[in-house]
């Protein structure tokens, strides 16, 4: 063995080392100007009006859920298959939070789960207030007909796109929130780029985007027309509502508007990787993830299927058997509903057949742009051994 293969990693060059040295002997590493400049950067890419870059994607999410007015007794759904983040940023609003099921194919939300929970719903009086689908992996939902259900049923839409940045629904950039309130970016290291940790947050509504702008530095405004009265003087400045500290630093934001560079060439070796994987797992007992038409994913996660029936083994064996070879694989995700947490609040198996299923056969592969082909050849000789009967 030849040392760990990671599932994932960050790509760091000269030039985004050299941005972060700048930044450091500037005289602002936060507060700065780098913030804006790498939020007028994305904002660009993506074709949104606003852009709201803060410490974590899971902030993004807090903030959009408070400027979208979730509260107390309201309901918030989302999708099983993802990070706790998509779930747990409803519930710091102190709303409830329920799952709709996946689609078994793209492993996003599916559109006719959430039609019939939807009617459902609207029977018992119970509709949700925001729905956040989640483009697993970074391929897009199915956003035109979420939005359609949200026009009929009157819920708002935060896209939680974490995985997707640089990919494309129906040719248009993920993140113009031309279906949604609010999409969310995160930076994190494994992500198609980084600012360390960060997130932003994308939206084309003026007042969404000064809310959150306001919510994400303690709730603090200098602007005088927001003011309940006069400047007592150029130092002043009031906290008009209950903020957080959620703010990106300068150093975070200049090695993201470096990373933008290099964006679309990461996510087209992304997808040069996967198209090899494709071809390489050829005849071996697993399924390798489907990409609808409608989109160009993202790619940050390679999630395969394994035909277990064909393998005469348990998910953890070869899960298990993955790891000891050194080949870092890892499970994008257990269902939320199946936390702890969230069981004790009722959820139990069943309540998200496709989710639950998905989990007890899904293994991501190493997916990053630095995975050469020997590799990605390691990874499939050490799958084919790992899956032989």
């Amino acid at each position: 063995m030849t040392g760990l293969i990671p599932y994932g990693r960050q790509d760091i060059s000269e030039a985004d080392i050299q941005a972060v040295i700048d930044v450091l002997r500037s005289d602002y590493l936060t507060q700065g100007p780098a913030v804006p400049a790498f939020e007028k950067s994305l904002a660009e890419y993506c074709g949104a009006q606003h852009a709201v870059a803060v410490n974590s994607a899971t902030s993004a999410l807090h903030i959009a859920c408070l400027a979208l007015g979730v509260e107390p007794g309201d309901l918030v759904w989302t999708t099983p298959i993802t990070f706790v983040a998509s779930a747990n940023c409803a519930l710091y609003c102190g709303a409830h939070v329920d799952f709709v099921d996946i689609d078994p194919r793209t492993y996003n939300m599916s559109v006719a789960r959430l039609a019939e929970k939807l009617a459902q719903a609207e029977r018992s009086g119970k509709l949700p207030k925001v729905v956040i689908p989640v483009h697993l992996c970074g391929q897009p939902c199915d956003m035109a007909a979420i939005h359609a259900l949200g026009q009929r049923y009157g819920f708002k839409i935060i896209e939680d796109a974490s995985h997707a940045i640089g990919g494309q629904y129906r040719g248009e950039p993920i993140g113009n929130c031309r279906y949604s309130d609010i999409t969310v970016f995160s930076f994190h290291p494994v992500k198609i780029i980084t600012t360390a940790e960060g997130g932003m947050a994308m939206t084309n509504d003026a007042q969404l985007a000064k809310r959150m702008q306001l919510l994400r530095s303690h709730g603090i405004t200098r602007d005088v027309n927001e003011m309940t009265h006069a400047p007592e003087g150029s130092w002043y400045y009031q906290q008009i509502d209950l903020g957080y500290n959620y703010r990106m630093t300068d150093l975070q934001a200049a090695l993201g508007l470096s990373q933008m560079q290099r964006l679309d060439e990461f996510v087209s070796k992304r997808h040069a990787i996967a198209k090899r994987y494709d071809q390489l797992l050829a005849g071996l007992p697993v399924t390798a993830p489907w990409q609808h038409p409608d989109g160009y994913s993202g790619l940050h996660l390679y999630v395969i299927r394994l035909k277990l029936d064909q393998t005469g083994k348990t998910h953890r064996q070869v899960f298990e058997a993955l790891r000891a070879a050194g080949i870092g694989v890892n499970l994008h995700y257990i269902p939320v509903h199946r936390q702890p947490y969230y069981e004790g609040m009722g959820f139990k198996a069943g309540h998200c057949p496709a989710a639950e299923q998905y989990y007890a056969e899904a293994i991501s592969l190493p997916m990053y742009p630095g995975l050469t082909e020997a590799m990605q050849d390691r990874v499939i000789e050490s799958l084919q051994l790992a899956t032989a009967r």
